[in-house]
């Protein structure tokens, strides 16, 4: 996987294809298979880890299975603001409230705003 003499372009090339699989598998039963499959290709390059993870905790976010809000809170700023723009409440209520920038806790907010109009 990681064949390029370039280590950062090879990294670059794999953290693409994690992104979009991730972003079409998450929603359905696959994305585990994928993602365990994902987890052993990646085990040595901790960026690439740390993004698989994130994937797994807006995979639970999103469907609002069970998942522990201080992951989120610990979470990168591209996670918090992809997760402010779904429709968990409980998610945009902690992102409003505690989110790390000010454009996370905005969008947070917008989202609880928008959800109370509907």
């Amino acid at each position: 996987m990681f064949t390029d003499p370039d280590q950062t372009m090879a990294q670059s090339a794999v953290l693409r294809h994690l992104d979009r699989r991730a972003a079409g598998l998450h929603p359905g039963p696959a994305y585990e298979e994928w993602a365990q499959a994902m987890t052993q290709a990646t085990i040595d390059h901790p960026f690439l880890t740390q993004r698989l993870r994130e994937w797994s905790l807006f995979r639970a976010v999103t469907p609002e299975l069970p998942w522990p809000p201080d992951d989120l809170l610990a979470s990168s700023n591209r996670l918090q603001l992809k997760t402010a723009t779904t429709t968990n409440t409980e998610a945009n209520r902690i992102l409003a409230e505690a989110g790390r920038t000010k454009r996370i806790r905005n969008t947070a907010k917008a989202s609880l705003d928008h959800r109370s109009q509907s």
